[in-house]
């Protein structure tokens, strides 16, 4: 069947014409139909030396601009426990806010037709020391298509393929909403890798099947922020020199544990690896797999504090075109974190949370705009020995509602409505916070493309 918003941009061959497109103003600016068009050049054909390293067709730039009502207790940002990016006033109630939130500028140079480079920058509000930063420097080389198999490679600096709501190539902005799930948040704190990855493309008929593995380094902090302070919903994104504040901590953690986190750092010299099968069997179907394992040494750990931690994951993704205006997409992860050392009584580490989160979201296109639901569950269980459950576990959900609009051909108008309601002992015992929070965030953004 024919979707007017296309295959989804991960169907096995066009996740690799992502990753070296020049992609058309609308769709970069959230358009859910949008499979990025291949630039001059494409990777069907061979001819040529298709080099355009730097010109006004290899360069972006991403403005966004918000207003904001949101209430609250201290957001994680600030060192607190609160879910969201904004929060209330220092009583919890609403307050306003309009904001500049990012500014990012991308680089794509095509160095020839197979051969392509990806490198973009941000200033991002909130975000550390809010300095104009690295976000994703890497290339990616897809020779011409040959039959029925073909194959990529890519290295660098990057965000594996885990999130279903995130545009590839372009500062990976979300697409359906402001704010992406608790899961996609997490992935964009502490899952980007410094690796190499290779993909296999293989069709049988009308069916798409791609499976690939990667291997890299620079990740072993991952888990710090789950286990610490759980899950968030956000669209802050990790840069090469960004750290993270860590909510209050225990009396032990507080004394081995930085009260900051860094997700870009090698600490244990381990290669970890990562590995992904998606099957897309009719055209409007998409489903895919991914494990990650960042083979941690949980022992590890650097002059300042900073811990090695080995996290595994699973995550399962579908896409669905419910027809030619209306799209499911659904995700869920499930994995475990470990840091410190074992001991009695069953030798069981310092920190030991199992982490799960599941979403589904139901978008439909309205003209030229589309309107999109989430909704999504999380929770920790931790099993460490000097960690407290009944501080530590964590329970919650949230629904979201967004609207997108393109006001002209560089310019796209987002409203959203975030609720989240979440449950955290540590929240009591340490900041003299109710135990259960509910919290609220409306955003009206525009996001400028060039």
């Amino acid at each position: 069947m024919t979707s007017l918003f296309g295959l989804h941009r991960r169907t096995a061959m066009a996740a690799a014409l992502a990753a070296c497109a020049a992609w058309h103003p609308a769709s970069a600016q959230g358009e859910p139909a949008g499979e990025p068009a291949a630039a001059e050049g494409s990777v069907d054909d061979d001819s040529g030396s298709g080099t355009d390293i730097l010109s006004a067709n290899t360069l972006s730039l991403i403005l966004d601009a918000r207003i904001v009502l949101a209430d609250g207790n201290q957001s994680w940002l600030d060192g607190g426990f609160g879910k969201t990016r904004f929060d209330g006033k220092s009583d919890g109630d609403l307050q306003v806010l309009a904001v500049p939130v990012e500014a990012a500028l991308i680089w794509q140079p095509r160095f020839t037709n197979s051969f392509v480079g990806n490198v973009s920058a941000a200033w991002q509000y909130g975000s550390d020391d809010e300095d104009f930063d690295l976000m994703e420097a890497y290339v990616t080389f897809i020779p011409p298509r040959r039959g029925s198999t073909n194959f990529a490679f890519k290295a660098g600096m990057y965000w594996p393929e885990i999130s279903l709501e995130h545009a590839t190539g372009g500062a990976w902005s979300t697409v359906y909403t402001i704010t992406p799930s608790a899961i996609n948040s997490w992935v964009g704190e502490e899952v980007k890798v410094v690796g190499v990855e290779a993909t296999l493309f293989q069709s049988f008929g009308s069916q798409d099947l791609s499976l690939t593995a990667g291997a890299f380094g620079f990740n072993d902090t991952s888990g710090t922020l789950l286990s610490f302070r759980g899950w968030a919903l956000h669209d802050v994104k990790n840069s090469l020199f960004n750290q993270y504040p860590l909510p209050p901590l225990n009396a032990f953690i507080t004394g081995v544990q930085e009260d900051v986190t860094r997700s870009i750092l090698e600490i244990d010299d381990r290669v970890g690896f990562y590995g992904r099968a998606e099957w897309r069997p009719v055209p409007s179907l998409v489903v895919n797999a991914f494990y990650y394992d960042n083979r941690g040494d949980p022992e590890a750990f650097t002059p300042n504090l900073q811990w090695g931690w080995r996290t595994r994951f699973w995550n399962a993704g579908l896409v669905a075109d419910l027809g030619p205006d209306t799209r499911l997409i659904a995700q869920g992860m499930t994995g475990t974190t470990l840091m410190g050392f074992p001991g009695p009584p069953n030798g069981q580490r310092w920190v030991d949370t199992r982490y799960r989160s599941a979403f589904g979201l139901l978008t439909h296109r309205i003209g030229a705009g589309a309107l999109s639901g989430r909704a999504e569950l999380f929770d920790t269980n931790e099993r460490g020995r000097r960690m407290n459950p009944a501080e530590d576990d964590e329970t919650g959900w949230a629904a979201t509602i967004a609207g997108r609009w393109p006001v002209w051909e560089m310019l796209t108008l987002f409203v959203e409505a975030l609720h989240v309601e979440s449950s955290r002992g540590a929240r009591t015992t340490r900041l003299g916070e109710p135990r259960k929070e509910s919290q609220t965030v409306l955003q009206a953004a525009l996001r400028f493309r060039w």
